[in-house]
């Protein structure tokens, strides 16, 4: 895999985004099954950096993945 590939791939798990199984399980994105372990813990960080820059866009300091958690809560 090339370094474009590889890139390609990371950015793709970074999404906010996550599948879900029939019992609502998050999925890891499918993305991170191609990635070598150093490539899938670059995503990881690179999820982490997404997540707290989504937390400092929100006047209340709530992450996408927060308010989803929430919203199936009911407490949105």
């Amino acid at each position: 895999m090339n370094e474009r590939e590889r890139d390609t791939l990371i950015e793709a798990g970074v999404s906010v985004h996550r599948e879900q199984d029939r019992e609502g399980r998050l999925l890891p994105p499918p993305e991170y099954w191609d990635l070598a372990p150093e490539d899938a813990e670059e995503l990881f960080r690179r999820q982490v950096m997404s997540r707290e820059v989504d937390r400092a866009m929100d006047p209340a300091g709530r992450s996408a993945t927060v308010k989803a958690v929430l919203a199936r809560l009911g407490i949105g």
